[in-house]
């Protein structure tokens, strides 16, 4: 997946594991017709984009073609070859995802995914032409320059080191304290936190790298949000009409850094 323009707002959501096959099939008929509604989305200004799970992936392709919806992928391995029970990038590059979800706190923490095993994900997946959605965050409520410092710790770690690798990536800044949560982390926190980000971030020439944010996001967040370049929904827009409103959310707001 080429990245667009940097100013560019990312809307995005996952299923996780919430949804069964023909459920997830009827939700994204339902994503698709908030899509089609909203014909300024093919300007490219704003790109919505949908993580299902992976038997979902090649009827979704299907479902998805034609629209401005980029498919991902919940997960990768970290190459082809004696990995049971993984999926490499290259097939999901077949089965047309762009956007591959790598560095979720869950993962972290339930399947012990450390900065090295992120690492070769990143490295894997770009080899294979995909966007890396690299997952970032605190785990617990500090001042908005220490958990910036503790988010840019982690890209650093994801790419090796290796800031061009980077500049391919779209950051999702997900508090690991607000995902799940009934609210989100207040939008003065967040804008703080990605402003001090993007402050480190810009002595290797990345200050306007994607950074959305994640964690319990929800309709009526993103206009609160400043220097923020979009929203990673979960649970709240598993109600399709929720997507809608976050995509006419998007589609009012002048630019990336609003």
């Amino acid at each position: 997946m080429k990245l667009p323009a940097t100013d560019a707002l990312f809307i995005g959501v996952s299923t996780k594991m919430y949804m069964g096959y023909a459920q997830s099939l009827e939700w994204l008929e339902q994503l698709v017709a908030e899509v089609d509604a909203r014909p300024a989305l093919v300007a490219g200004r704003v790109v919505p984009f949908v993580i299902p799970s992976f038997p979902v992936l090649p009827e979704a392709a299907r479902l998805l073609e034609g629209t401005p919806l980029v498919l991902g992928a919940q997960n990768c391995g970290w190459s082809d070859g004696p990995w049971t029970g993984e999926v490499s990038p290259s097939m999901l590059g077949e089965l047309g995802v762009g956007l591959v979800e790598i560095g979720h706190a869950e993962r972290r923490r339930y399947f012990a995914e450390d900065e090295s095993m992120i690492a070769l994900k990143v490295s894997a997946a770009v080899d294979a032409g995909l966007t890396p959605l690299l997952c970032v965050g605190e785990p617990e409520t500090l001042a908005p320059a220490a958990a910036a410092d503790t988010v840019y710790r982690q890209i650093k770690a994801a790419v090796s080191g290796d800031w061009s690798v980077a500049s391919g990536l779209v950051i999702a800044y997900e508090p690991v304290w607000a995902i799940g949560a009934a609210e989100p982390a207040s939008a003065e926190y967040v804008s703080q936190v990605v402003d001090a980000l993007r402050d480190s971030l810009a002595q290797h020439g990345l200050a306007r790298l994607p950074i959305i944010y994640g964690g319990s996001a929800k309709p009526g967040l993103f206009p609160q949000l400043n220097g923020v370049s979009g929203l990673f929904l979960g649970r709240f827009a598993h109600d399709a009409t929720n997507f809608g409103r976050v995509l006419d959310e998007a589609l009012a707001l002048p630019g990336q850094y609003n």
